[in-house]
């Protein structure tokens, strides 16, 4: 093989594709099953059930492992076939949930029986497909028109409408994808500048009017179930890390449960950790098995996992990148990048979240945390990211295999050409 090396690809058997994938992948479940076992106490403790937790997580990765199969050996054209219906879909369910029942006070998931769906996350890749078509069909020389930059924009804007009120992390992460996306598809810097622009002021403009509302007026929207309900958990989260006594004896661990003790994990790991299944702090931090599962990685691993884990983030970012330089068409170059990029920068706001450098957002550690729709979406994305790396390859040696055919054929043409001249000569 010319540019990509024979020991990180496998062009037949049960595994295809990158084989550095596969390796980020399966580590990263494999973490995934421990972590979420070790950090499951208070369910075990309070069902009785000390293996139902982790079992029913076990399942949940053995049946994304299966997605991930699936889908990995699909050909890559597909995707770009489903990706308007995948739209069509996360637009129904969004709507859907805006009207289903709250869970932490949010409407974020549809119950179906003793399951629920996460229409975000569906959203997501649904969002991330789609770009990558508009994207790769309306161009010109200067890169992507401004019909088909509009027309990208319009599907973001109201995929997010749908998602803000309700989850406003998400929607700041699908932003960040998308603007990276349309940087690297080369969207007009000044669209970008007309689109980011109003949008950071607003933003400013948000921060600033949300940090000054009376508390009586937060309160009653609390007790509310109109649109601005969500807004009192923002100003509480915003405000978290801006009123921290000058005395640190006096601060109250009670106020802020998740962050207080999170950081408390984090500080008595240290670089090698208390050991697997030896935290303390799983017991009273609240989603140490979702949200703040790296605080717990931190704790019983230390330094050494918590860098290992962050390290399999950015390897699967720059295999991505690889993989769509390599890449012949536009559309599977953009879709590897979409979906590497909304499983990276979901990681690293996580991990911020965790150690404090962020306020809270409530979004899982994609591939460990412990989930339902959450984990089978991010197997399909790994799914798909394969499917591109195995079909770019395998168009990759079809082309270098047509040119060894017409070199070989050409040498053919050249030899009988000599053979002419000598008998002429003769």
């Amino acid at each position: 093989m010319n540019n990509w090396s024979k020991k990180n690809f496998k062009e037949n058997g049960l595994m295809q594709g990158d084989m550095v994938l596969w390796m980020i992948f399966l580590l990263l479940c494999f973490i995934s099953i421990i972590m979420v076992y070790s950090a499951s106490s208070n369910m075990t403790y309070s069902s009785g059930k000390y293996w139902a937790p982790v079992m029913r997580h076990g399942i949940f990765i053995a049946l994304g492992i299966i997605v991930t199969w699936v889908i990995h050996m699909l050909p890559c054209k597909l995707f770009k076939l489903v990706s308007l219906a995948t739209t069509l879909l996360s637009y129904i369910l969004l709507f859907l949930a805006l009207f289903a029942g709250k869970i932490n006070g949010a409407s974020r998931w549809i119950g179906i029986g003793s399951f629920t769906i996460q229409p975000s996350e569906i959203a997501k890749v649904g969002l991330v497909m789609t770009t990558a078509f508009i994207f790769s069909v309306f161009r010109d020389k200067n890169g992507v028109t401004s019909f088909g930059s509009k027309l990208a924009i319009g599907n973001i804007v109201a995929t997010l409408m749908l998602i803000v009120t309700e989850n406003l992390s998400t929607a700041g992460i699908i932003f960040i994808v998308m603007f990276l996306m349309a940087f690297y598809a080369q969207v007009s810097a000044k669209l970008l500048l007309w689109v980011s622009v109003p949008l950071a002021a607003l933003a400013i403009g948000g921060y600033l009017t949300m940090t000054n509302i009376p508390q009586s007026t937060l309160d009653n929207w609390a007790k509310s179930d109109g649109p601005l309900h969500r807004v009192p958990t923002w100003v509480n989260r915003l405000k978290d890390g801006n009123e921290l006594p000058e005395d640190p004896t006096k601060y109250d661990v009670t106020k802020n449960v998740q962050v207080t003790h999170a950081q408390i994990a984090i500080a008595t790991g240290g670089v090698l950790g208390r050991g697997p299944g030896n935290s303390i702090e799983r017991d009273f931090l609240p989603q140490a098995f979702s949200d703040f599962i790296y605080a717990i990685i931190l704790e019983e691993g230390g330094i050494w996992l918590g860098g290992s884990v962050m390290f399999l983030y950015i390897l699967l970012m720059y295999r991505a990148m690889r993989i769509a330089k390599k890449c012949k068409s536009l559309f599977p170059a953009y879709l590897i990048m979409g979906l590497a990029l909304m499983l990276t920068v979901q990681a690293m706001i996580n991990m911020a979240v965790a150690v404090g450098v962020f306020p809270v957002t409530g979004q899982p550690l994609p591939l460990i945390s412990r989930g339902g729709t959450s984990t089978f979406i991010n197997c399909a994305y790994l799914g798909m990211m394969l499917s591109v790396s195995r079909s770019a390859r395998q168009i990759e040696e079809n082309e270098n295999t047509d040119g060894e055919i017409i070199e070989g054929e050409n040498a053919k043409i050249e030899t009988n050409v000599l053979k002419e001249k000598e008998a002429s000569l003769a």
